[in-house]
């Protein structure tokens, strides 16, 4: 009666891992490979999403029903202003929830009186409304925003920007700042505003005192809108006519958070580079596995020709080469799996972004190195099933 030889799954594992056991440098050195495009792939993927929930999260929190109405062009090119009735035809209309008015200087800003006026460090002077604050969904960092009272007097708020360049991050010392002649107390700082970044490099004062420097009234510069979300298509369509139905065509009407979202689909573009970077890393990872199985096979044409005389068949074999291969290129994947999940998590920590980790990367990147150990594995173990066992003990 003839006997089947049997390779139980038990049995796969140990002779599949003998190679890894007993030259456990080289297997180590081998997965590296792998394991760097693993956690290179992983890692894009998670900061890529982290960075994007970020986005919209800020959306979420900033609302995506904020618009901006700003001064266009002429037909003949020329620049144009908002009329100075545009903020209150703006608020008569329905849809509308909050209108608050920006209105450029030419002012500017400097520390002291010893610095050039011609050193204006990026920072432009504004006239804000008390509510823009509210209208923008912003927050004060320290001090407090512009108001009725304050407003009338030589007092400023600080963009986060704006308070960098000029030094001044705490209000505790009572900070002054230079502006066209006059010492402004500073009340106020701001945290960032994403929806409104020329707010992050400006200082604002109030209207009254704007006026008294400039000597007459300020044409408006932006109009933010606050609308219903519901109606925001349609709000958009009619600003322009509203804010100044003589040339309509001479107003520009902007969404901020279209902004936002055009940078979240950039990162998925730059994402998509960055893993074809990691592919390759994977592939190249690949090859040294290969390169090594095809070693290891020549290395034990001895081992492989006594299991042969001893009655392992042709398939034992090759179970036994690919199984070693399929090992090693596993545990490049959990180490490329676990170090891409630690470098997205420290990234986005290091950031203060809420940590988001597609399930599918770790597990895709899993699965792909399975698939490139099996490939890796296909020819060396076919070769070393393809030898006798007399031309393998021959080389004892």
């Amino acid at each position: 009666m003839e006997v089947t030889s049997r390779l139980l799954p038990a049995d796969i594992f140990r002779v599949g891992s003998i190679g890894l056991r007993t030259r456990r440098l080289r297997a180590v050195l081998s997965a590296v490979g792998i394991a760097i495009g693993i956690a290179s792939m992983v890692a894009v993927l998670g900061i890529s999403q982290s960075s994007k929930a970020d986005l919209l999260a800020q959306l979420d929190e900033l609302g995506t029903n904020l618009l901006t109405i700003t001064p266009g062009e002429s037909l003949l090119g020329e620049a144009s202003a908002l009329p100075g009735t545009a903020p209150k035809m703006v608020a008569r209309l329905d849809p509308v929830e909050q209108v608050a008015t920006e209105r450029m200087t030419d002012k500017t800003v400097r520390r002291t009186n010893y610095i050039p006026a011609a050193q204006t460090n990026g920072i432009s002077v504004l006239a804000a409304d008390p509510n823009l604050l509210s209208t923008l969904n912003g927050t004060v960092k320290t001090g407090v925003f512009l108001n009725r009272a304050n407003s009338r007097y030589p007092a400023i708020v600080l963009g986060s920007v704006a308070a960098e360049r000029l030094a001044i991050t705490s209000l505790e010392a009572g900070p002054m700042a230079y502006v066209d002649g006059r010492w402004f107390s500073v009340v106020g700082i701001l945290d960032p505003l994403p929806l409104a970044p020329d707010i992050d490099r400006s200082a604002l004062i109030g209207f009254p005192i704007a006026e008294e420097l400039h000597g007459g009234e300020l044409d408006a510069t932006t109009i933010y809108v606050r609308t219903d979300p519901d109606t925001i298509g349609d709000t958009r369509a009619l600003l322009p006519a509203t804010a100044n139905p003589e040339n309509p065509e001479e107003v520009a009407v902007s969404r901020p958070s279209d902004v936002l979202e055009a940078r979240a689909a950039a990162e998925t573009a730059y994402t998509s580079l960055f893993l074809g970077l990691g592919a390759v890393a994977l592939l190249v990872g690949g090859v040294g596995v290969a390169n090594v199985m095809v070693i290891s096979v020549l290395e034990r044409r001895s081992e492989i020709g006594l299991r042969r005389s001893l009655g392992a068949a042709k398939r034992h074999i090759s179970v036994q080469f690919l199984s070693e291969s399929l090992l090693l290129a596993a545990l490049g994947g959990l180490a490329g799996a676990l170090i891409g999940t630690l470098v997205t998590a420290g990234y986005a920590l290091a950031r203060g972004w809420a940590i988001s980790i597609p399930a599918y990367a770790p597990i895709g990147g899993l699965v792909a190195s399975l698939v490139i150990g099996g490939i890796a594995g296909l020819y060396p173990a076919v070769r070393a099933a393809r030898l006798s066992p007399t031309e393998a003990l021959r080389t004892v």
